[in-house]
């Protein structure tokens, strides 16, 4: 399948060629309550959310008994008894994308079992997105491919090589999909965010788009990566940063995503072009640039030399001051006021 230099998840283009899209990571940060989802969800719309992401869990069917030994840096439970108060069920979470979609926007959600694939499909959902945790998980990655949904797929705590198998399974699919760089810590320092990460999937992804999932507690390596060419930056969302959860202390709140919004779209606006001037320019140039002005007075016949002629502001003359070398050794036709421009005429 021929990559394309962008993607679309529902109405939504993404890619180089369009503004960047901010992605609202909702999460688990409702803490299993859909009224506070439904909340963080008004709050989300208020700051300007076009994606709302949720994480789509199915305890049961995700993990193993041997997940209630491992307790997440960021928890102080085992990460199955903190997923399982976290989950919404079925009806829960078809009404959170109800809810969602009735608010204007568009509903994403992070699977990450089979069954939770299955129950996002039945939703009609417009995509996937593939956390960092399933990036090497291949045979699920293979699943959520096969329903041929635009996908985004986040590659924290893998190397190249994990996340060339990922992709390869993507290509071979045909699917749509959107490369996030990641680091999983909730916080991520500022030196653990690795920017550099950016320019090296583009290099190894050509014509992909490519992205920041943002863990850090403000937004500026957001602002950064849109500078750096990223397309997507997808942060975790809060309606209060008082509240108390696994993901909150990475979660930026209302007034902070609509800093956001309004500071990616203005660095977007600010990339295109090179080293030339615009024509709006050409005001300021009148006066700041210089032309070539008598320094003396100079008499007909006089020829033209380093003492007699120098560069002086403004820059609307017949000889700007790139030309002064230029006339060095030039006769002159006409006469010439101290400090006033060498005209064409002068000399010619």
């Amino acid at each position: 399948m021929k990559k394309l230099n962008f993607i679309k998840i529902g109405s939504r283009r993404i890619g180089p060629n369009f503004r960047p899209l901010v992605i609202f990571e909702l999460g688990i940060n409702h803490n299993g309550s859909l009224k506070l989802a439904k909340k963080i969800v008004d709050d989300a719309i208020k700051a300007g959310a076009e994606i709302i992401k949720h994480q789509t869990h199915i305890p049961e069917d995700e993990m193993s008994l041997e997940a209630k030994k491992i307790v997440p840096i960021n928890a102080n439970k085992n990460i199955f008894n903190l997923i399982e108060e976290c989950s919404l069920n079925e009806k829960e979470e078809r009404e959170l994308k109800r809810y969602i979609e009735k608010k204007g926007a568009i509903f994403l959600s992070t699977p990450f079992s089979r069954k939770a694939v299955d129950r996002l499909v039945k939703f009609k959902v417009k995509g996937f997105k593939i956390g960092s945790g399933e990036c090497n998980n291949y045979p699920l990655v293979d699943y959520i491919a096969s329903f041929r949904k635009p996908i985004i797929i986040s590659t924290g705590m893998n190397d190249v090589n994990s996340i060339r198998k990922a992709i390869k399974i993507l290509d071979k699919r045909k699917v749509q999909y959107a490369i996030l760089h990641t680091t999983n810590l909730y916080p991520t320092m500022y030196s653990e965010v690795r920017l550099n990460a950016l320019i090296e999937l583009k290099k190894i992804f050509p014509n992909t788009v490519i992205g920041l999932s943002d863990h850090t507690g403000d937004n500026y390596t957001s602002y950064a990566a849109v500078a750096m060419g990223a397309s997507i930056i997808e942060k975790h969302f809060i309606d209060n940063s008082s509240r108390k959860g696994p993901d909150v202390s990475a979660s930026v709140n209302t007034k902070q995503m609509i800093e956001l919004i309004k500071g990616v779209s203005s660095i977007y606006k600010a990339i295109p072009g090179g080293i030339k001037p615009i024509p709006r320019e050409r005001k300021t140039a009148n006066f700041a640039f210089a032309s070539v002005v008598a320094n003396e007075d100079l008499e007909k016949g006089t020829i033209l030399n380093k003492n007699n002629i120098w560069v002086r502001r403004p820059g609307n003359g017949d000889f700007i001051a790139e030309r002064y070398y230029s006339l060095i050794g030039k006769k002159l036709k006409f006469k010439v006021k101290k400090n006033t421009q060498i005209k064409k005429f002068h000399i010619n």
